[in-house]
């Protein structure tokens, strides 16, 4: 029997996909999360997952980060990344950032479930219109995704309201903890990123296109407070 986990904070997309793979895998055992730290929890308490399907835009991922994360700490758990994009410069990304597999929002249920047994069965997939479009990231990008990889889901916070251009006591405000906190944070953000300003450590978030995807940087903190 299969397991998966959709991570998605979409409830709607959740069930539908939910639905949907059901009809496609005998006795599948399906795990829902809505945000980068209750996927983490899930996969901490479900060791036997067997695919990742996740969004990249939940609350405490940005874009990049929380596909780093997760392979980051779960090496060994398969991921596809499910998104509304299907920019060649993401999917490259995404697949050079460790995803197996790339599986537009657009496609269907059987396009869908072809994607998943290819993924399963140790291959990658894209779209097929991309297959032979896909860039290598380049060593640069490589480094920056090892230094962000460092970084807990709350420096990654911290980071993220930097880069929107908040001041350590908005910071603080808006995390709910001390500036003293903050500034220990900001300590160990320069540190692992070997950086020594904000302004630093913002242009290594943008390169690797650590932003809100479309939404303010206290809307998102404030979905996970």
């Amino acid at each position: 029997m299969a397991k998966f986990l959709i991570a998605d904070d979409h409830p709607l997309f959740r069930e539908a996909l939910g639905s949907a793979l059901q009809l496609k895998f005998p006795a599948l055992s399906l795990v829902q999360s809505d945000s980068l730290d209750s996927t983490i929890k899930a996969l901490s308490e479900h060791d036997d997952v067997d695919l990742v399907l996740l969004d990249l835009h939940m609350p405490g991922s940005g874009d990049l980060y929380g596909l780093i994360r997760v392979r980051q700490d779960f090496p060994t758990v398969p991921v596809a990344v499910i998104s509304g994009s299907e920019s060649l410069e993401v999917v490259s990304k995404v697949m050079g950032f460790g995803a197996l597999g790339f599986i537009p929002k657009s496609s269907s249920s059987e396009q869908i479930a072809a994607a998943i047994n290819s993924i399963l069965e140790g291959d990658n997939w894209v779209p097929e219109a991309l297959r032979d479009k896909i860039q290598k990231i380049s060593e640069e990008d490589r480094d920056l995704a090892q230094k962000v990889a460092d970084l807990t889901p709350q420096q990654y916070k911290v980071l993220y309201l930097i880069h929107n251009g908040l001041l350590n006591k908005q910071i603080a405000y808006e995390l709910g903890i001390t500036e003293a906190t903050v500034k220990a944070h900001v300590t160990a953000i320069f540190r692992k990123l070997d950086v020594y300003s904000r302004i630093q450590a913002v242009l290594l978030a943008e390169k690797l296109q650590l932003e809100p995807p479309g939404k303010s940087a206290q809307e998102e903190v404030g979905k996970e407070s």
